[in-house]
């Protein structure tokens, strides 16, 4: 029996025993597997169901694990979903009141939440799976899904916050609300399966708010409104999220305010506002019922969106914006991308967009905000002939078809083709498909026809190279200043062209003083143009450019690195973006011009190796080196650290690595280069005094203690690192080499070559500053120490801020033996009994003399580590509860994470799950605005709101613990 049969038979509930037996193997193990973690309940219900819709579940639950697990959760989804017609009651307003109210406690809501979600759109899934409603009805319901329950988080956030501080009230007593714009396919009423929601929140005007115990000004209502609500949707429990929120389209994206009002809207839009936001724009839909301020609303944007005459701009704007995605893809090797790659959705949404533009200030019939509706529009205004508007519509339907299939998978947010079996055996089973090469075939039938409409409507990327590169050719050929007005660099604002022109200008006349050789000032001539032009790519500003010019100077007199760039576009694209993105990366690139090497394959330089493939890899490094050359060793530990560095720094401007994952790689590879440093010391050591009495190769009684940041897996780019020697030789015994010293002095003297080879100024600059005060007796105290007397001091002799240090410490080197020991003693000392009046007072007064001594915060500026509610403050809280609680619960000193430690006080119920989750997510909040700031080479503080209000939740709670 063939796929089509087989899926024609399922769908029309033919009670076949044989129906799950001709599923492909894949489908049905999966099902088998997933139909088994039902629970006993489950299991029961499961069990009574007729035959047929047993059959229909298990088919359901081999198709989606998302829909199998919801099965799991909630047990009265099986009668519903084994129905011979699936029920959907797209009024989803009306029936999310019976199972969740805005009085509800915030654990209680946020449960009730996510089960409505899950249940519905595991409904809409099968559905779909099923075949029993169409894709435009599916993407339609779960739009409606997403508006009811973003309206009805809202109402819970008002409702939270009112009850404290009242209510926006307008002359008549009556509520003011807030707008919520949705953005993208969630504003055009067809939202992914498993999609990000883009929000703009906007209030109407300004005000205090009346009726409650406090009186707050519009603004910090609704903001306090607006991050409630982002939290009701958007926080991880153990019931998973609503919706991932994505409020980046905002004005100033993640550096503005979270709210605005219509005055501040409409001055942005008409001074600010850039053209990718107009299309962005396009599909803006308040959500809930309108009314007076909506209406307002629209009105003001409406001029900015639609432009009074015929804009026939927007297609080479158009252009320029697709060009860009089509490098994003190449760049993050997008393959088999539906949306982004060739012919993918995006291409039919630019098609439609575009025309809207061009005509929507002019005919108001074709300011809709769905795709599917506006292509029947422009057929009537003639725009697009009917037959292209019929195989647009079926290209898009189908690509949002298949994309809704692979989300509903595992409720991923994917627009790939799976590589896996058991997805493409899905999808070659759902498409009636009978092998995954014809599957391939369709979409490649599908996106070239997208493509063709797409290059006959708008036109092709290729026809304007010409024209723009002589454009950029014209600005680097300008001999005087004075000939700038024929030049235009429409992504600058205001004076910007003009101070962009004058520093190409002058940067030019730079160049022109220096000794760059004949072939060298040819290969310059011929690359500024295409660089400048992906200056204009990236919109690249003003300080950016200076960043991009600095390292270009830098490589000025090196040709073979101008002819990299030259000769590969992808990694002059590269280079203009990560200057772009960060200061500290351009310092980088301009000191050490050999990192420029690591451009070439853009690909990789977005998938860093994984931290436990550094040491294999720092190892081949090595093995090319003479073991004997110590300079060049040092140099090559140099290069591979910076090498790497840049990786997981271009990584982390793309997102492709957590805060948490930049922190472990950039922790872990400040490990495995310890490691090879005091292999490599002790080698020398060795060779010039023999060995220790006792020790071997492998048995050399020495490790090192990571202390602050490297203990707590914490690193940031530029740390340096807190370390501590220490050995457990017999210090009366000595070397038995030609040259005999006593075994302590061996070890100091080892200690000191580690600190050489780290802090050696070299051509490629210094491996890791190191920092060794936190030794026994601080920088008076022995360099390396016996694990005895390291004892002894923190029995006898340490403070209490040193116990919290050695909290986040852990050996990063040592065998065995020495590294047992050292765990022991760290356990003994933090699970001492203490007492908390006194831990408290002392913990508190070391942490208001940093704070007096160390913050850097200006008038409206936080110091992100040192001020209230910072990382140090977070840090201090861990490190408190660890010493006051240890003595009971020995395994808070088994962690040096603060992410961890917090983890272990909420499962012991020693803080709130709400503290908890409050800490930790300030904590990765304010660590990755710091690594972020350290990237673009500013200090550490920022007067974001967002931060703001994640320090003041956190010192609120520091105040709650430490008052």
């Amino acid at each position: 029996m063939d796929t089509a049969t087989l899926h024609n038979m399922v769908n029309k509930r033919a009670a076949n025993a044989h129906a799950f037996d001709l599923l492909p193997e894949e489908i049905k193990k999966r099902s088998e597997c997933n139909t088994q973690q039902f629970n006993a309940n489950t299991r029961e219900r499961f069990e009574a169901l007729p035959k047929a819709q047993q059959l229909q579940l298990k088919i359901l639950a081999g198709l989606s694990d998302f829909i199998a697990m919801q099965l799991c959760r909630y047990k009265e989804l099986l009668p519903e979903l084994s129905a011979q017609t699936i029920g959907i009651n797209p009024n989803y307003h009306s029936e999310i009141q019976q199972y969740v109210n805005a009085e509800q406690n915030q654990d209680e809501f946020f449960k009730a939440l996510r089960k409505f979600r899950h249940t519905e759109l595991a409904k809409i899934a099968a559905a779909d799976m099923l075949g029993q409603i169409s894709i435009a009805s599916a993407i339609q319901y779960q739009s409606h899904l997403a508006d009811a329950l973003i309206l009805m988080a809202y109402d819970w956030a008002v409702q939270q916050i009112s009850n404290r501080f009242g209510l926006p009230l307008d002359k008549n007593e009556q509520p003011i609300p807030m707008q919520i714009l949705a953005m993208g396919k969630l504003g055009g009423e067809e939202l992914n399966f498993s999609s990000d929601i883009d929000l703009i929140f906007i209030y109407p005007c300004s005000g205090e708010t009346k009726g409650g115990r406090k009186s707050l000004d519009h603004h910090e209502f609704y903001t306090k409104v607006g991050q409630k609500l982002i939290a009701a949707l958007d926080q991880q429990t153990q019931d998973g999220q609503v919706f991932r929120v994505d409020m980046r389209l905002r004005p100033f994206g993640d550096s503005g305010p979270l709210v605005m009002s219509h005055a501040a809207i409409e001055d942005y839009y008409q001074e600010q506002g850039r053209e990718w936001e107009r299309y962005a724009m396009l599909k803006a839909r308040v959500l809930g019922e309108p009314n007076k301020y909506s209406h307002a609303l629209y009105a003001l944007l409406q001029p900015f969106v639609f432009r009074r005459y015929i804009d026939f701009g927007v297609m080479e704007s158009l252009r320029k914006m697709k060009r860009m995605i089509q490098q994003e893809v190449r760049r993050r090797g997008l393959a088999n991308n539906i949306k982004l790659g060739a012919g993918g959705i995006r291409e039919v949404e630019f098609i439609v967009q575009a025309l809207q533009l061009i005509k929507g200030g002019r005919e108001p019939k074709v300011q809709v905000k769905s795709l599917l509706k506006a292509l029947p529009v422009l057929v009537e205004m003639g725009l697009i002939l009917e037959d292209e508007c019929l195989r647009l519509q079926s290209a898009y339907l189908q690509l949002r078809q298949w994309e809704n299939y692979l989300q509903a998978f595992e409720d991923q947010q994917t627009q790939t083709l799976p590589d896996d079996t058991l997805n493409q055996s899905r999808l070659i089973y759902l498409c009636q498909a009978e092998n995954w090469q014809a599957v391939l075939d369709k979409v490649q039938q599908i996106t070239a026809q997208v493509s063709r409409e797409f290059k006959w409507i708008i036109g092709d990327e290729a026809e304007q190279h010409v024209t723009d590169y002589e454009h950029f050719q014209l600005l680097w050929g300008l001999n005087k200043i004075e000939d700038k007005l024929d030049i235009q660099l429409p992504w600058l604002a205001g004076d910007d062209t003009e101070s962009f022109i004058r520093s190409v200008h002058q940067f030019k006349a730079e160049m022109r003083k220096r000794s760059l050789g004949t072939r060298g000032r040819d290969v310059l001539d011929k690359m500024m143009p295409i660089l400048l032009r992906s200056c204009e790519t990236e919109e690249v500003s003003l300080a950016q450019w200076r960043s991009v010019s600095r390292v270009i100077g830098a490589i000025a007199t090196r040709t073979a690195y101008l002819e990299l760039l030259y000769e590969n576009h992808g990694a002059m694209r590269q280079l203009v973006y990560l200057c772009a993105e960060s200061e500290w990366l351009a310092e980088q690139l301009a000191k050490y011009p050999m990192l420029l090497d690591e451009l070439i394959d853009p690909q990789y330089i977005h998938n860093p190796i994984s931290p436990q493939e550094f040491a294999s890899e720092l190892r081949q490094h090595m093995l090319r080196v003479n073991e004997d050359d110590l300079e060049l060793q040092m140099e090559v530990l140099r290069q591979y650290k910076q090498t790497q560095q840049l990786r997981i720094a271009a990584s982390d401007l793309s997102g492709a690595l957590a805060v948490t994952k930049v922190s472990d790689h950039l922790t872990h590879l400040a490990e495995v280069i310890i490691q090879e440093v005091v292999n490599i010391a002790w080698h020398q050591m060795v060779h010039r005094y023999g060995y220790p009495a006792g020790t071997s190769e492998e048995n050399k009684q020495f490790a090192v203690i990571a202390y602050g940041k490297l203990g707590g897996i914490e690193l940031g780019y530029g740390s340096d690192l807190d370390v501590v020697f220490i050995h457990e030789c017999d210090i009366k015994g000595a070397t038995d080499g030609n040259k005999s010293i006593d075994s302590r002095q061996f070890y100091i003297k080892l200690a000191q070559r580690i600190q050489h080879i780290f802090t050696t100024n070299m051509q490629t600059g210094m491996l890791y500053e190191l920092d060794t005060r936190l030794r026994p007796s601080g920088a008076s105290g022995l360099l390396a120490i016996h694990i005895d007397t390291f004892q002894q001091y923190q029995l006898e002799d340490a403070w209490t801020w040193e116990h919290q240090a050695l909290v986040r410490s852990r050996i990063v080197f040592g065998q065995p033996s020495i590294t047992e020991k050292f765990y022991n003693i760290k356990q003994q000392i933090i699970a001492q009994s203490r007492e908390q009046a006194v831990l408290r007072e002392q913990v508190v007064e070391m942490r208001e003399k940093m704070r007096n001594h160390l913050s850097k915060s200006a008038q409206d500026q936080a110091d992100l580590k040192q001020d209230r509610g910072g990382i140090a403050d977070i840090e201090f809280i861990a490190q408190y509860l660890v010493l006051l609680h240890a003595e009971k619960h020995s395994v808070l000193a088994e962690h040096s994470d603060t992410l961890r430690i917090f983890k272990e006080l909420e499962k012991l119920s020693l803080i709130s799950g709400a503290q908890a989750t409050a800490l930790k997510e300030g904590y990765c909040l304010l660590r990755d605005e710091g690594h972020h700031l350290s990237l673009k080479g500013l200090p550490l503080v920022s007067n974001k709101v967002k931060i703001k209000s994640c320090m003041q939740a956190c010192a609120e709670i520091w105040h709650e613990i430490m008052a």
